[in-house]
């Protein structure tokens, strides 16, 4: 037997929208926030393990060891479509690893493989588009989901996202799940074929606002420093008055760009900067550990944080200090806000809960 679908394949994606609907025949799935992934496995093809990103473009060698799971569990073609994540431990039990998956994408085979080894991925299947040889995304849903069931997956490394079809349960899986670290839920139609490329499917994500310090910005690429914003630097103060770089914002219409440079160029801090330390003495780039998501640092522009600004942030990561997951989406300037007041204590996180419990589809009494 042979794959007679072949990679690249463009995932199926989803639309926002506001709460669970309560439409007929929907099927629901906890919304899992790592990297989208297509797996191709053709055992004893020219390619037995093939894992795809969302832009088509391969992660073998990022997760050799989900390939390696996939090569010892997964005997017969099959092309599945989920998502990659990485799971912590602590003592509230397992979490999403959102830190630990972004650096898996490094250009050192030795970094690779050692966080492999320290830091193993997870591949969570949520549908099912060819199986032997035959191509099932014009099949319903309910049907690939069926025949994704039948497959056994199970824990640790390849494991079928949990669905229901009760909205209730949906409502609640939206409520709780976040503090596993999951992002929302998803909304499947149990009567609708995999459709590449096309937003069919339902998103249903959390949505917070957030009072911000503006503390510095980078320029927007391709323009002469000081001629136009391409983001802006959000900080929060700790409970010791301590103000910590959260997230960015960005995505301003190419006028307001050119005005927020004019702006805020007059808040340009020569002098004292809480984010110039030793390493930035010159103050054109933000400590390294500002930077702990990012291959390198980029060039950037203190500002005095005298401004503040509203920004709708979906979910943050890490214990405090920590920081939006997402960039953030400005909602409006807070001329009322003194900076100061700007602190952690406002972001709304939701309590902790067991990912093992998630995998189970189970909400804690």
């Amino acid at each position: 037997m042979a794959l007679t679908v072949r990679p690249p394949v463009k995932p199926m994606l989803a639309g926002p929208v506001e709460g669970v609907p309560e439409r007929a025949g929907l099927c629901f799935e906890p919304k899992w926030d790592g990297f989208r992934c297509l797996v191709f496995a053709d055992p004893g093809g020219a390619e037995p393990v093939v894992l795809q990103s969302r832009t088509g473009k391969p992660l073998n060698r990022y997760f050799p060891e989900v390939v390696a799971a996939v090569e010892r569990r997964l005997r017969r073609p099959v092309v599945l479509d989920g998502e990659l994540v990485v799971v912590r431990s602590d003592e509230h039990g397992q979490r999403l690893d959102w830190d630990a998956l972004g650096e898996r994408i490094h250009p050192a085979a030795s970094r690779v493989r050692e966080l492999a080894e320290r830091t193993p991925a997870r591949f969570v299947a949520f549908d099912l588009l060819a199986l032997d040889e035959t191509d099932l995304r014009a099949e319903p849903f309910a049907e690939r989901r069926r025949r994704l069931d039948a497959l056994g997956l199970g824990g640790p490394e390849l494991i079928a996202t949990p669905m229901t079809t009760d909205r209730g349960t949906a409502l609640e899986w939206f409520r709780v799940f976040e503090g596993a670290g999951l992002d929302g839920v998803i909304g499947k139609h149990a009567d609708a074929p995999y459709a590449p490329g096309k937003r069919t499917m339902l998103k249903i994500k959390h949505a917070r606002t957030a009072d911000c310090v503006v503390a510095g910005l980078r320029w927007h690429t391709g323009t002469e420093p000081g001629s136009a914003v391409g983001s802006l630097l959000l900080g929060l103060h700790d409970e010791r008055g301590v103000l910590h770089h959260v997230g960015v914002v960005g995505a301003f219409p190419a006028a307001r760009r050119r005005e927020l440079a004019a702006e805020l160029g007059l808040l340009r801090a020569d002098g004292e900067h809480p984010w110039v330390g030793e390493r930035a003495a010159d103050g054109r780039r933000l400590p390294g550990s500002i930077n702990r998501w990012r291959s390198s640092e980029q060039p950037w522009q203190p500002l005095r944080p005298e401004r503040v600004v509203e920004v709708a942030y979906d979910h943050t990561e890490g214990a405090v200090p920590s920081r939006f997951r997402h960039t953030a989406q400005f909602v409006r300037w807070r001329p009322d806000r003194d900076p100061g007041s700007c602190r952690y204590d406002q972001l709304d996180e939701p309590a902790r809960y067991d990912l093992d419990a998630v995998l189970r589809g189970e909400i804690a009494g």
